[in-house]
């Protein structure tokens, strides 16, 4: 039975899945702005990390807590919280209180992002899943694409407030009509939530981005902030260590590092983040800053690198499904963004616009090959149990490195910065009025300076942003050695259908390890339902002189009583009289009856028998699609309950 409302249901999530996937990258052409507006150049790289450290942290626990205690009103909260935190971003008198509200916006995020794919489950019947799960991995990537342009366009035809203020009359919308429409589900999962590995591993993480923000330009590396900052994240990590061992579901299971490619991808996947987020953030302040160009064309210049990472992202995925193979494309991607980032480090004051565009392709080419490939090695390299959590934490590892790569560039920039000015200073007359520590804090009063002196002081920039760049290439060739690591696996069914839009985005669902066979399981059959499955179908079950549309009605009728005739060509987009014909060769052959007035159909005891045999080869179909991870009753189970669904599809046209 269609659910009620479910068009607007959709509508709904994806609206709240795209503000928290939005607002991973829209900021970034916002940034030089909101320097020039609130100060605090040293502190820019936590606008975009203190969002995504709440928003990683916060996954693992939203999923679970959504199981637990239903998924409704917490994706409700999530909405709420991710509102709140948008408003006081636009409200922000400092750096301080915008990076403090960005975080309770990331904490919303989290939520929005992982409640939003499982509610889908709970809405969507099997037989359109497939269909959905497209729509939400389109999100991701679009949002990737848009964001660091919309960014643009808010600055320069509103101001950097609406980069905030625009997610709440769409969260508001999204919010009226998950309360108005979605029911409640009395579905639970009870859970043994880890706690102490949330606050541990979220504590741990934090104090490493502080010392990578703060050492050697906020404070000195032997300071006692940044000896206490050490010695808190090192407690942390001993204390994550020890609740790993001891949960019952630890969000991160130990035994996962013992596995060699679980090890290499998480490694990889943390230099993959750092280099992409790396490159969204300071590229916009090169951009503004030296090149002088508005906050939409900022945008526009970073299309080249995004759309590189869809198109790979989305070419690779077809091949992988295609072939099998699977290893070629992180060797290869980690060797292309290498390339990309040490491109990017030669750029100067007087670089091109075609020369800028060139590089960012390359990079985003590079990163686009191995963003979504690093989840398939995981998925191969583990048993069906540790399939969920391995999966979530091949993206948090993403993520964080995102978090890092922006904090330790940040550094790099600022130190970098502050050098070269202090040198400019020095060895240059500075005219009276002119006061070198405004122009650092506020780059935009560069360009109000006598000519001479404006291009010293845009060569100061151009040098330490690309000083960012030539930091980022070793990281990303140490990926590239130890992507050489990363074993190969025949890969499974499931895994050739998963999501790769999704791959776009930072994070991703946290998912039960079912939940993630199920995705595959449902995109595989979806996907072969398109091609003449009535046909295969009858086939098997011995209707091989039956026509496609008439082994469909039986499909239809299966376990069914009387059913309207006008219901059942609806159903299949097809007139009564359409549809009459397949329907008497049923009659004909004994299977289907029809009511004295000719208006319902039903099975006769021959014809549920045959709905049997074709119900009992729905179920062996998918189970040779799950029969590579192994043994499992789950796995059973799913096969039983997806048949059924799978065999009503109404979508479907026969034939």
């Amino acid at each position: 039975m269609r659910q009620k409302g479910l068009g607007l249901i959709i509508i709904a999530l994806m609206l709240g899945m795209l503000l928290a996937a939005l607002d991973q990258t829209i900021v970034s052409t916002a940034l030089p702005t909101i320097v020039s507006d609130l100060g605090g150049l040293e502190q820019l790289s936590w606008v975009v990390t203190g969002y995504l450290l709440a928003s990683t942290v916060s996954t693992p626990l939203w999923g679970k807590l959504g199981d637990q205690y239903g998924r409704r009103g917490l994706f409700i909260g999530a909405i709420v919280i991710f509102l709140i935190g948008s408003a006081l971003c636009g409200l922000s008198q400092n750096m301080g209180q915008l990076i403090l509200f960005r975080s309770i916006q990331g904490l919303g995020g989290g939520g929005l992002m992982v409640l939003a794919q499982a509610i889908v489950g709970d809405v969507v019947p099997a037989r359109e899943r497939g269909r959905y799960q497209g729509f939400f991995g389109a999100v991701f990537a679009v949002s990737s694409i848009i964001g660091p342009l919309l960014g643009g366009l808010f600055v320069d035809h509103l101001s950097w407030h609406w980069v905030f203020y625009i997610n709440l009359p769409v969260g508001a919308v999204a919010l009226f009509v998950i309360i108005a429409v979605l029911p409640g589900h009395e579905s639970r999962t009870r859970h043994k939530i880890d706690y102490a590995g949330v606050v541990t591993i979220g504590g741990a993480t934090s104090c490493l981005v502080l010392i990578a923000t703060w050492a050697g330009t906020m404070y000195a590396w032997t300071s006692p902030q940044i000896l206490g900052l050490g010695l808190a994240a090192v407690a942390l990590l001993i204390a994550a260590y020890f609740a790993e061992r001891r949960a019952a579901e630890p969000i991160m299971p130990l035994k996962l590092f013992k596995l060699r490619a679980f090890t290499m991808t998480s490694i990889v996947g943390f230099v993959v983040g750092f280099g992409m987020f790396g490159a969204l953030t300071y590229l916009p302040l090169y951009l503004q800053t030296v090149h002088g160009v508005s906050a939409t064309l900022s945008g526009v210049h970073l299309l080249p690198m995004m759309a590189g990472m869809l198109t790979m992202s989305i070419v690779s995925g077809q091949i992988i499904s295609r072939t099998g193979k699977y290893r070629f494309f992180p060797i290869a991607g980690t060797f292309t963004a290498t390339v990309g980032m040490f491109m990017l480090s030669r750029l100067t004051e007087t670089s091109s616009t075609l020369v800028m565009s060139i590089d960012l392709l390359v990079l985003g080419v590079g990163l686009g090959m191995t963003m979504q490939v690093l989840v398939i090695v995981v998925q191969n390299a583990v048993d069906f149990e540790d399939l969920g959590v391995a999966t979530s934490g091949a993206t948090f590892f993403r993520s964080i490195g995102g978090s890092f790569g922006v904090a330790t560039l940040g550094a790099v920039f600022t130190g970098r910065l502050n050098a070269d000015m202090a040198e400019l200073v020095a060895r240059t007359p500075i005219p009276p009025g002119v006061d070198p520590a405004n122009i650092q804090k506020d780059p935009t009063l560069i360009q109000k300076l006598p000519e001479p002196l404006a291009q010293d002081f845009l060569h100061v920039y151009a040098d330490a942003i690309a000083t960012v760049f030539l930091v980022g290439t070793p990281v990303l060739f140490v990926a590239f050695l130890l992507s050489w690591f990363i074993p190969e696996q025949r890969l499974r069914e499931t895994t050739k259908a998963m999501d790769y839009g999704e791959g776009m985005g930072a994070t991703s669902a946290e998912r039960s390890s079912l939940a993630e066979v199920e995705r595959g399981l449902v995109r595989l059959a979806d996907a072969d339902l398109r091609k003449d499955y009535y046909v295969r179908l009858g086939q098997l079950a011995g209707l091989s002189g039956l026509p496609p549309q008439s082994v469909w009605v039986i499909a239809r009728l299966g376990g069914e009583g009387w059913v309207k005739a006008a219901d059942l060509a609806e159903r299949a987009h097809v007139s009564r009289e359409e549809g009459r014909p397949y329907v008497d060769r049923l009659t004909e052959r004994g299977l289907v009856t029809r009511s004295p007035d000719g208006d319902s159909l039903r099975l006769t005891e021959q014809g549920d028998a045959v709905a049997e045999r074709l119900l009992e080869q729905a179920k062996a179909g998918l189970g040779r699609l799950v029969a590579d991870w192994g043994p499992s009753p789950q796995l059973l189970q799913l096969c039983e309950r997806i048949a059924p669904e799978l065999l009503g599809a109404d979508a479907d046209r026969p034939g």
